[in-house]
């Protein structure tokens, strides 16, 4: 790191999360692994010297207008449309409400308080495009998801993406001093789908929480969630959406047991996580077809949780399933293996970066109930389990929010020359 990098370091950034806040529960409503990644590496900011003041649109009348997630990181509850009654389809309408409030925060201070802007999602991409030009400072982003790739992407019977968030994604793309991708797989993505330009574009991995996430006692994480010592268990833990594919695991569980039928007395199905996007509009959807399966009496369904409970779910199971239709990277998958438990996970988006195929889990090629059934019951092998059980957390290790947050403080630095050079530039020619 040259010494001009570290002397563009923001000294205050100010992050947009629009859709959802860091203070919220992941695994359900529209919380999730971005909330994780904006809560992670705000903290870590903070602790490196960089003050980041975090807006999100209030919820409840409730919230506080100001909160403090930890020394050096405040989170701004803005008022935008009603508390409730929203979900993310209806937010476009409440942006220029969403600007209007962050604005009003940087005009009660002298001009400069804010030295960066990092949008999460396209929605805070938009109110940050704003902020860019009002506030004469660089736009990083992150997309997190993408319309296109999603598009591209759909699960059976779910809606896609709608063309007002792929023109919203576009001008964000153009007008972002850069652009952080999870894996290269989502920088080819921008540069490809949406012509971004490659030297505007930083390739930074997400993190996993490694002083949370850790090996430990299975006997003791089952006794917790009221397991048998004995079972054999599989856990999906994330949001109740058709993207997320749970079905695939329901689906794969009941040819599992038809054709091993001798397993079914030991056999538990945990699913963590509550319904959230298109998944609001048939929230029972999944138990349904548990009961259409005929696998109730081996599913069960856990409410979201975080932190040791959390580890819990991932200590206790044999093997994480994530059978995404599409994942910017699955920190889900890297949590596990954290915890010294095997994946399984689809070969989409991030997901080949955050499973090690054949040495940390297993990725499968598509969505069919039997090539999961078939990816699972060769996981139910012992010896298999063990081999790949033994390199999960090496895998893991590689990932750390630290690495990821210092890596965004290089970026911002990047974006920082970028945006200063532009505006010599311009003066010249003015």
């Amino acid at each position: 790191m040259t010494s001009s990098t570290l002397r563009m370091r923001p000294r205050r950034a100010a992050v947009f999360s629009l859709h959802t806040s860091p203070l919220e529960q992941p695994g359900t409503g529209d919380a999730g692994g971005m909330n994780v990644y904006v809560a992670q590496t705000a903290k870590r900011l903070a602790a490196l010297g960089t003050e980041v003041e975090i807006f999100t649109r209030a919820t409840s009348s409730d919230i506080p207008p100001i909160a403090e997630l930890a020394p050096g990181v405040l989170v701004r509850n803005v008022v935008a449309g009603p508390f409730e009654g929203l979900d993310k389809n209806d937010l476009p309408s409440q942006l220029c409400a969403f600007a209007a409030g962050a604005l009003r925060v940087e005009a009660r201070h002298e001009p400069g308080y804010y030295d960066i802007v990092h949008s999460h999602y396209w929605l805070s991409g938009q109110v940050g495009w704003l902020a860019r030009e009002r506030w004469g400072v660089p736009l990083v982003h992150t997309a997190h998801t993408l319309a296109k790739v999603k598009n591209a992407n759909l699960a059976e019977g779910d809606s896609p993406e709608p063309r007002g968030r792929v023109l919203g994604e576009e001008q964000v793309v153009a007008e972002a001093d850069m652009l952080v991708a999870n894996t290269e797989f989502e920088a080819a993505d921008l540069i490809e789908r949406y012509g971004a330009d490659p030297d505007a574009v930083a390739t930074i991995p997400p993190g996993v929480d490694l002083e949370l996430f850790t090996p430990g006692g299975r006997a003791a994480a089952r006794a917790a969630l009221d397991l048998p010592p004995d079972a054999v268990v599989l856990a999906f833990v994330g949001r109740i959406q058709p993207l997320k594919a749970p079905d695939v695991l329901l689906r794969a569980t009941a040819e599992l047991l038809a054709r091993r039928p001798e397993i079914r007395d030991r056999l538990v199905v945990l699913v963590v996580g509550g319904p959230s996007g298109s998944g609001l509009e048939r929230p029972r959807a999944l138990q349904e077809l548990a009961v259409q399966l005929g696998i109730t009496d081996v599913v069960r369904f856990l409410q979201p949780r975080s932190g040791a409970a959390l580890r819990d779910v991932y200590r206790a199971a044999d093997v994480v399933a994530v059978p995404s239709y599409n994942e910017s990277f699955g920190l889900v998958a890297l949590e596990a293996q954290a915890c010294g438990t095997p994946v399984v996970a689809a070969a989409v988006g991030g997901l080949p970066v955050a499973v090690d195929d054949g040495v940390s889990g297993l990725l499968v090629d598509g969505h069919g109930a039997g090539q999961w059934a078939d990816a699972l019951g060769s996981m139910l092998e012992p010896g298999l389990r063990a081999r790949l059980a033994a390199n999960t957390t090496a895998h893991a290790a590689r990932f750390s929010w630290q690495r990821t947050t210092e890596a965004l403080l290089d970026a911002y630095a990047q974006a920082k020359m970028s945006f200063h050079a532009q505006l010599r530039i311009r003066e010249v020619t003015a």
